[in-house]
């Protein structure tokens, strides 16, 4: 085996090996939590602790490898086709992908897909309102990232833009149908996925990183605080615009 080979191979498990550091140091405060109400409060012991014990070493080992191939395949990945649009110099590509990750990444997401089916159950709404109600989450995210590129490329503060869209939210809050405000409220939050924002933030790292006059720390980040934002106004429009059981209410 080439030497090269092997150092790359030791670097790869020295990664690893802090990443399940990592897990371990994030989830002693939930067990510790678990084990202080379960041993101080109910005074009773875990019911299969067998099986607990098993399903915490498959979670630090589910997170841990999670973690470990965000740096080593989405991170990198999002970061490179930001540099390359970046050398590329071409805006309506840029802008076009930066929508389709966004829209992408949320369609899709599992949350998302639970928010929408339980909203279309309480309130009425047929498949094809759900399906709608993912769309126009998965668009509001595709128009965030693509805010946030053109804030990228042309310096636009990034507090005006929140401040201006927290000053929208409060104005369509109370022309919205009562029964989607609450959705279109949670629906902010349900986009910040586990795929999304490593994607998110590389991209506006990579970005920002590749423009001269710019930078990462002070330029590339707030993507996602704009994805969090713009399926709350898209969402309550969407509410208006398709009234379900429950409007008025």
């Amino acid at each position: 085996m080439p030497l090269e080979t092997i150092r790359h191979l030791f670097r790869a498990l020295a990664g690893f090996g802090r990443a399940m550091l990592g897990s371990l140091r994030d989830l002693v405060p939930i067990i510790a939590v678990i084990a202080v109400f379960q041993l101080l409060v109910f005074r009773q012991p875990l019911e299969n602790f067998g099986s607990v014990v098993a399903g915490l070493a498959l979670v630090v080992l589910g997170l841990t490898l999670f973690v470990f191939g965000l740096e080593m395949g989405l991170f990198p990945v999002g970061e490179q086709l930001a540099h390359a649009f970046a050398r590329k110099g071409s805006l309506p590509w840029l802008v076009a992908f930066a929508f389709a990750l966004g829209f992408g990444t949320t369609v899709a997401e599992p949350a998302l897909i639970a928010v929408s089916a339980e909203a279309g159950r309480l309130t009425g709404g047929g498949e094809a309102w759900q399906a709608a109600l993912r769309l126009t989450v998965a668009a509001a995210v595709g128009a965030a990232l693509v805010v946030g590129v053109l804030r990228i490329l042309l310096g636009w503060p990034i507090q005006w833009l929140i401040i201006a869209g927290y000053v929208l939210v409060m104005v369509l809050t109370p022309l919205a149908p009562r029964s989607i405000v609450g959705v279109a409220y949670d629906a902010g939050g349900v986009t910040t996925s586990t795929i999304t924002v490593p994607l998110t933030t590389a991209l506006g790292v990579g970005l920002a990183g590749s423009i001269r006059g710019r930078n990462p720390l002070i330029d590339g980040f707030g993507l996602i605080a704009l994805a969090s934002l713009t399926p709350i106004l898209f969402v309550l429009l969407f509410g208006a615009v398709w009234p379900v059981g429950g409007v008025g209410e």
